[in-house]
């Protein structure tokens, strides 16, 4: 079915015998003659599977699949077929897959996170460029990435949360199998709040921003921001009038950020009583048929295709709070909600406040919970009242005598007569009213070695 011929010069062809009937050469050049014959019986055993239609036997699609790009080329020719030709080896890159990723994205996140993982995405590409393949981005790599987001001079929450969310493209990378291993894997993040950045807005201060709000709609949305715990401006843009029982005291939450988790598309909050004016006042106004409890809100995000962002909440809010004589503090929103989970923790079980604000124990101690000061002072007078009662007890029944009272037990002492007063660490008195003195050995115990 083949025939070997060698030239002059030392290289070698192999006339086959096609399926067809016709006798087509492949050169494979000045090759070592035993090699030459291998390679020959192998083709005839292509041919032999090609001619009967029988599958390739597992050593001979192993050889296949280790033959060169160009030996492969000519024997996949057409004409010949021997194998199927190979399809060309796409190289993933780094910006290939995160247009991919993005795109996905996009179905199944909110705005507010796609624009989250947007700065991430954008700070990949920034530090690695587009056309670097997968596969080359080594840990060390993903350390250099950490460093290249320090001198953004970015907080480090912020860039914990960019290297979680790196960890995490790149997770996606190895699910595809694009890549072998997570380059980010083993760079852990912190993913705890900045305290720096962290602040409790008090009642005095947030009812002078309440009396600062130059509407209904605004004193209700701050209101359900501090002492309702809601996301601004997530899951306050979603309330309806008729999430709001007015009979069992309850609202009910819709919360866009947890809605892909089953069983968390919306949750319950109490009316609390804090909540009750600002919502009657905002009702009294609301024009008759209105559906959502801050439709003009949600008309002025309507007006662009940016939605709430145009709206610009966080700038007006901050006017609000200067015009309240107040300096703005970090994260206006989110310390508000803050401030209420700190607030109701004191309060209700930790479960229970973490189930009112749609989020776990440990998300809230992480980002939510607060130290506050009251905390230390109410700590302080816990503490000290029970030893003040037994101090207090233990002086009225005598058993205690001060100084002088008890100086004239003391012996004299010729060398430092003005020590009297300190002849004993502490006096006692017994049951019969006799004063008795501690052992004058001072602090040190007493040893039998000393």
């Amino acid at each position: 079915m083949a025939s070997l011929s060698k030239d002059a010069s030392g290289n070698i062809t192999l006339q086959v015998v096609c399926s067809d009937g016709r006798r087509r050469p492949i050169r494979l050049g000045k090759t070592p003659i035993k090699a030459a014959r291998s390679f020959k019986l192998r083709l005839e055993a292509l041919v032999a599977c090609q001619r009967s239609g029988s599958p390739w036997p597992t050593d001979l699609a192993a050889w296949v699949g280790t033959l060169p790009d160009d030996v492969h080329e000519k024997l996949s020719r057409p004409g010949l077929e021997l194998v199927p030709r190979r399809e060309p080896v796409t190289i993933a890159t780094l910006g290939g897959f995160l247009d991919k990723f993005m795109e996905k994205q996009r179905s199944l996140v909110k705005g507010g996170t796609l624009v989250f993982i947007g700065h991430g995405v954008r700070n990949l590409r920034k530090c690695f460029g587009n056309e670097v393949a997968l596969a080359e981005i080594t840990p060390g790599m993903a350390d250099d990435f950490q460093g290249f987001l320090r001198r953004e001079k970015l907080s480090p929450a912020t860039i914990d949360r960019r290297l979680s969310l790196a960890r995490s493209i790149f997770r996606s990378a190895v699910r595809h199998k694009l890549i072998e291993e997570n380059p980010f894997e083993g760079l852990r993040a912190s993913n705890k709040t900045n305290p720096a950045r962290q602040r409790f807005i008090d009642r005095t201060t947030i009812e002078r921003v309440i009396a600062a709000c130059p509407d209904a709609e605004w004193r209700l949305l701050v209101s359900l921001a501090r002492f309702g715990g809601l996301r601004i401006p997530s899951e306050a843009v979603g309330l309806r009038w008729s999430d709001i029982d007015w009979e069992r005291d309850r609202i009910r939450i819709s919360s866009p950020k947890t809605e892909h988790h089953v069983g968390h598309e919306s949750r319950e909050i109490p009316l609390f009583p804090e909540l009750l004016p600002p919502l009657m006042e905002r009702q009294e106004l609301a024009e008759d048929g209105t559906e959502f409890v801050f439709e003009r809100l949600r008309r002025d995000a309507a007006k662009s295709d940016t939605g709430w962002k145009s709206v610009n909440l966080r700038t007006q809010f901050t006017r609000i709070i200067r015009k309240a004589g107040l300096t703005p503090w970090p994260r206006l929103w989110v310390n508000l909600r803050a401030s209420c989970s700190t607030e109701l923790a004191e309060r209700f079980p930790g479960h229970v406040v973490a189930g009112w604000l749609g989020h776990s124990e440990t998300i809230a101690v992480d980002h939510y919970r607060q130290t506050l000061d009251s905390h230390f002072e109410s700590a302080s007078k816990s503490s000290l009242e029970p030893t003040r009662k037994v101090v207090q007890k233990a002086v009225q029944s005598g058993a205690i005598r001060t100084l002088p009272e008890v100086a004239d037990h003391c012996p004299e002492n010729d060398r430092t007569p003005q020590n009297k007063l300190f002849c004993g660490a502490l006096m006692l008195t017994d049951k019969a009213g006799s004063v008795r003195k501690m052992v004058d050995t001072g602090f040190e115990p007493v040893t039998s070695t000393v």
